[in-house]
């Protein structure tokens, strides 16, 4: 027997992300889905490496630095997705399966690449509802899940929002 799809659930952990999270299970539950939570990987070692002021050459890298430094960066992630997961089992999903990844571009791209690779049934987001007038309708990553998407995207607004 073949698994069924996935809802993909982009989780950051915001009060955007876990009304996205509770909305979409009234709607889409119960079906499997992987709480997703987006990380940029390579931070600490980026710091590492920036050239001394006035001087063309990196200093030196701190190799055991910079990957303790991202091992506490990856610690909140990860606590993150798992309370994501909590969140989309108590709210109706079922066989909820939690992923911390390090980005490959975007936000947007890694979601849309992560529903390619599992066949997700579709993406669901929040959105925080800045207000710019480029972001008037959705923001940046909502609004490239919306245009770039093969799958469909469902995306919650805040209470704020209204």
């Amino acid at each position: 027997m073949t698994k069924a799809a996935p809802v993909i659930i982009g989780f950051d952990g915001s009060a955007a992300a876990e009304r996205a999270l509770r909305d979409s299970a009234a709607l889409l539950g119960p079906r499997p889905a992987l709480v997703v939570t987006v990380w940029e990987a390579g931070r600490a070692f980026e710091t590492a490496t920036l050239p001394m002021t006035g001087l063309e050459m990196p200093t030196a890298l701190d190799i055991r630095g910079a990957i303790e430094a991202e091992l506490e960066l990856y610690e909140p992630a990860r606590r993150t997705t798992q309370r994501g997961v909590r969140i989309a089992r108590e709210a109706g999903y079922s066989d909820v399966e939690g992923l911390t990844v390090a980005d490959d571009r975007t936000v947007a791209d890694t979601l849309i690449r992560l529903a390619r690779e599992r066949h997700g049934l579709g993406i669901v987001v929040g959105t925080h509802g800045r207000r710019s007038i480029s972001e008037l309708l959705l923001g940046s990553t909502s609004s490239s899940l919306v245009h770039k998407a093969a799958c469909p995207v469902v995306v919650v607004r805040t209470h704020n929002d209204d």
